[in-house]
C-alpha cells in the first residue's frame, strides 16, 4: 500500500488534459528561474548603489563572471536534466527501484561535482579571466568574487539537483518556495555586507553563497521527510554505477549543449570586455534582466523534457507528440507577453543597476538585438527538450555546438575585428540561433523519434 501512495503522490502527465498541467508545471519553473538570476541581480544592483566610486568597476566585475557562472552552472543543469529524464521514464514505467537508485545517486554526483568544480575553478580561474580581457582596474574585483562564489559550488549543485529531482514528479513549487526564502536572505545579506560593513564584491559573494546554503539544505530535509517515490532515505545513499552511466548518458551532451551557449558567450564577452568598463557595465545590467525573459520560455522547455519523458516511459508515443506541440504554443504566448513587460519598463529597470545614461543606451541595445532572437531560441528549446524525453541528447548538443559556438566564435574572430562596436556584437544572437533552431527542427523531422520507437515496439 505504502508504494501505491508513494506513486501516486506526484502531477499525473501520463493521463487527462495537458495544456493546463504543463503550465502548471512551468509557471513555478519560470518563477524559480527568475529568483535564481535576482540573486545576481541583487548583487550587481546593490554593488552599482552602494559601493561610492567604486560602483561601475564593482558591476563590471560581477557582470564580467557571468559567462563564467553560466557555464558552471549550465553545464550541470544539464547534467541534472539527465536524472530528471531517467526519473521521469522509470515513472512512467512505474519502476520503482530505479527511482529509489536515481535519486540517491543523484544527490551524491551533485556534491562530488560540486567539490571537484571549486578545487579546479579555484586553481585556474585566474588565468581564465586574463584570456576574457578583463581591464586592469576590474581584474582584482572580478577575481575576489568569483573566488568567493566557487566556494559554493557543492551547496550550488546540490540544490540544482535536488530541484530535478522534485520536477521529475510534476512537483515544482517546492524548489521555488526554498528559493524564495534563500532569495530574501540574498538581499538582506548583500545590504548587510554592503552598506553596513562597508564591503564591495566580497560582500554580495559571501550573500550568494551563504543563502545557496540555506535554499540546498531546504530541499534536502524535504527530499528526507516527503511521503514519495523521491524520498531520500538515509541508508540508501550510494552509488548506483548503472543509474549513473544512464545519466551521464543523456545529461552529459545536455550539459554540453547548454554549456556551449555559455563557452561562445565567453568568446563574446571577452569582445565585450575589449570596449570598456562602461559597455561591460551596460551588457551585464542588460543581462540580468532578458534572463528572465528567457526563464520563462525555458521553463516550457523543461516541462517538454519532464512531460515526454514520463509519456515516453509509459509508451504514449502519441501524447509525446501532442506535449510538444502544447508547449510551443504556450511558449510562444507566454514569452511574448514577457518580452513586452520587459521592453515597456526596460530603461527603468536599466537605471536600477546604473544610472548613468550611456549605460542605459547601450543596455536597451542589447535588450532589442537579443529580444529579436527570443523566437528562435523558444523553437530551438523546445525541439531539444522533446528530443530529450526520449533520451536522445546527443543530436541536439551537436547541432548546438555547430549552430551556437561555431557561428559565434567565427562571427567574432572574423566580422568584429572589422566593425569593433557593439551592435555587430549583438548582431551574432539572432544569426546564430536561427542556424541552430533550422539544424534541430530538420533533425526532429529526420529523426521522427515518437514514430521511430513506435515502429521498435510493434516490432518486438
Amino acid at each position: 500500500m505504502e508504494k501505491q501512495n508513494t506513486l501516486n503522490n506526484r502531477m499525473d502527465m501520463i493521463n487527462g488534459p495537458l495544456w493546463n498541467k504543463i503550465i502548471q508545471y512551468a509557471l513555478p519553473v519560470a518563477a524559480t528561474g527568475i529568483l535564481e538570476q535576482l540573486f545576481n541581480a541583487s548583487d550587481i544592483a546593490i554593488v552599482g548603489n552602494f559601493t561610492g566610486k567604486a560602483k561601475t568597476v564593482s558591476v563590471a566585475a560581477v557582470g564580467a563572471n557571468s559567462p563564467i557562472v553560466g557555464l558552471l552552472l549550465n553545464f550541470f543543469i544539464g547534467i541534472a536534466l539527465g536524472a530528471n529524464v531517467v526519473i521521469a521514464n522509470a515513472i512512467g514505467k512505474k519502476d520503482e527501484d530505479s527511482i529509489h537508485k536515481a535519486v540517491h545517486t543523484s544527490v551524491i554526483m551533485s556534491v562530488i561535482g560540486g567539490i571537484i568544480v571549486t578545487i579546479l575553478g579555484e586553481l585556474f580561474i585566474g588565468n581564465l579571466l586574463k584570456v576574457l580581457n578583463v581591464p586592469d582596474e576590474v581584474f582584482p574585483y572580478a577575481l575576489l568574487y568569483i573566488r568567493i562564489y566557487l566556494l559554493g559550488m557543492p551547496v550550488i549543485l546540490l540544490y540544482n539537483f535536488e530541484a530535478a529531482i522534485f520536477r521529475s514528479i510534476g512537483e515544482t513549487k517546492t524548489p521555488l518556495k526554498a528559493l524564495a526564502v534563500s532569495g530574501v536572505l540574498n538581499v538582506m545579506l548583500n545590504l548587510f555586507f554592503v552598506i553596513v560593513l562597508k564591503m564591495t564584491v566580497n560582500g554580495v559573494a559571501i550573500a550568494t553563497v551563504l543563502s545557496n546554503v540555506v535554499s540546498s539544505a531546504l530541499l534536502f530535509v524535504k527530499l528526507i521527510r516527503i511521503d514519495s517515490v523521491i524520498k531520500i532515505r538515509k541508508q540508501e545513499l550510494h552509488f548506483d554505477k548503472e543509474i549513473f552511466k544512464r545519466i551521464i548518458r543523456i545529461g552529459l551532451p545536455a550539459g554540453i549543449q547548454s554549456a556551449v551557449f555559455a563557452v561562445a558567450n565567453i568568446v563574446i564577452q571577452s569582445a565585450i570586455n575589449s570596449l570598456g568598463t562602461i559597455v561591460i557595465a551596460a551588457s551585464s545590467a542588460a543581462f540580468n534582466i532578458e534572463i528572465f525573459a528567457y526563464d520563462v520560455f525555458n521553463s516550457f522547455s523543461q516541462a517538454c523534457t519532464t512531460f515526454t519523458g514520463q509519456n515516453f516511459g509509459a509508451g504514449k508515443l502519441k501524447r509525446c507528440r501532442k506535449v510538444l506541440i502544447l508547449c510551443i504554443i504556450e511558449d510562444a504566448i507566454a514569452t511574448a507577453m514577457a518580452v513586452f513587460l520587459v521592453l515597456i519598463s526596460g530603461r527603468f529597470l536599466l537605471s536600477i543597476f546604473n544610472s548613468d545614461p550611456k549605460v542605459i543606451d547601450i543596455g536597451y541595445t542589447r535588450l532589442l538585438m537579443i529580444f529579436s532572437a527570443y523566437i528562435f531560441s523558444m523553437l530551438y528549446e523546445n525541439l531539444s527538450g522533446y528530443l530529450r524525453g526520449f533520451g536522445i541528447s546527443l543530436v541536439p548538443a551537436i547541432l548546438t555546438v555547430i549552430g551556437v559556438c561555431g557561428v559565434r566564435i567565427l562571427w567574432i574572430s572574423t566580422v568584429f575585428p572589422k566593425h569593433r562596436t557593439f551592435k555587430a556584437i549583438m548582431t551574432v544572437y539572432p544569426i546564430s540561433l536561427s542556424v541552430t533552431a533550422i539544424l534541430i527542427g530538420i533533425a526532429v523531422i529526420i529523426y521522427r523519434p515518437a514514430h521511430r520507437f513506435k515502429i521498435r515496439e510493434s516490432s518486438n
